[in-house]
């Protein structure tokens, strides 16, 4: 299962690259803002964390019609919170 995960606390990317890799998905994370938002793709999950990413991402990435993506919004970028998701769109290794 291939999932992103756009906002979230830099600081924490490995983190969460290794809690999505318990529950088999290969993560692509975008803490910030970048040119390389384009090469999202067609994601399984797609999540948001809402309370560290800007109005502006946020629309850029929604903006584009992904067919079969799911769409996960989540105001904390928490560890918890992340696998409280993952527990409910994935199945655990």
């Amino acid at each position: 299962m291939s999932v992103v995960i756009v906002g979230g606390n830099e600081c924490m990317t490995r983190q969460y690259k290794d809690l999505c890799a318990e529950y088999r998905c290969k993560a692509k994370i975008y803490s910030k803002m970048s040119n390389g938002l384009k090469d999202i793709g067609a994601p399984d999950l797609l999540i948001l964390f809402t309370n560290t990413v800007s109005h502006k991402m946020i629309h850029l990435v929604l903006g584009e019609k992904r067919n079969g993506t799911r769409i996960a919004r989540c105001h904390s970028s928490s560890m918890a919170a992340l696998r409280g998701i993952l527990e409910e769109h994935a199945a655990k290794a």
